[in-house]
């Protein structure tokens, strides 16, 4: 039988029995046909990327830009200006939702549930391009419908 705290599988009888996998609801579990063990694949249901406006930016600059996100919802928010980020941080979180830094050029946004209206967020961020090198603070103002 499984005696599983940590997961191992143990001897029962003639035969070695597999550990139990629990998995969440952001992961499924696929049994490839033809393999010779159980092959496990996880699936992220990642948030799609933001609707958006905003003009294109050199470093240095402190670009704004627009969003749109209905309520209750999340998305992903690309630092989108010319050339490559070496660094970023939250400089002003967003009062009616959350931002999460997923790596140094991009950040979720997640709205409050049942919340409709107008929220603002700012990205600070430091990198290199073609033209310039330097920090800029891209300010973000999010509709949420």
């Amino acid at each position: 039988m499984l005696d599983d705290k940590a997961g191992q599988s143990q001897v029962s009888g003639s035969h070695m029995e597999e550990p139990v996998m629990r998995l969440s609801s952001l992961a499924a579990l696929a049994l490839i046909g033809g393999a010779s063990s159980p092959t496990y694949v996880c699936i992220a249901l990642a948030a799609p990327e933001c609707s958006r406006s905003m003009e294109l930016a050199d470093w240095g600059e402190n670009p704004t830009g627009d969003i749109s996100v209905t309520s209750g919802d999340s998305c992903i928010f690309p630092i989108t200006l010319r050339g490559a980020a070496s660094s970023s941080e939250i400089s002003q979180k967003p009062a009616h939702g959350k931002l999460k830094k997923l790596d140094v050029a991009a950040y979720e946004y997640k709205t409050k549930a049942r919340y409709k209206g107008s929220d603002t967020f700012a990205i600070k961020a430091t990198g290199k391009g073609p033209k310039a090198s330097g920090t800029s603070v891209i300010t973000v103002h999010a509709t949420i419908k």
